[in-house]
């Protein structure tokens, strides 16, 4: 792959702090910008350390062609990419949350869906889920 160098003076408190998250990523520095820019302008989250687990399951061939003119139409609507992995973790977090209050537990916190934005990297169409790295 052919590669630019990229070069921005960024506050102290800043850059501490990106290459304190580097250094623990266990990344070089141009893989993990690349991975934090990567996923920032695909819409998602960035947390680089945290642990993930794969939820994969089948779903109907008109329900999948639903979902993915919903996404189509969010894109237009909002001008960033809804991905199918927000879309779906939107929903979980939506759930749990209003399943947590009826119960009277306090929702944990999420960075999932915030005020109605979403938006992350797009996961496999393919049956088997690929693990997240």
């Amino acid at each position: 792959m052919e590669t630019k160098n990229l070069c921005a003076k960024i506050p102290l408190e800043l850059h501490a702090k990106v290459r304190a998250e580097q250094e623990k990523s266990g990344l070089t520095l141009g893989v993990y910008i690349t991975d934090v820019l990567t996923k920032f302008y695909e819409g998602g989250t960035v947390k680089m350390n945290e642990p993930t687990r794969t939820l994969a399951f089948q779903i109907p061939d008109e329900l999948f062609w639903r979902i993915k003119d919903h996404l189509a139409r969010e894109t237009e609507r909002t001008g960033k990419k809804l991905s199918q992995k927000d879309f779906v973790l939107g929903l979980i977090e939506q759930a749990l949350e209003e399943s947590e209050r009826a119960a009277g537990i306090e929702p944990a916190e999420s960075d999932a869906v915030e005020d109605g934005e979403e938006g992350g990297a797009e996961t496999s169409d393919a049956n088997e889920a690929e693990p997240e790295t």
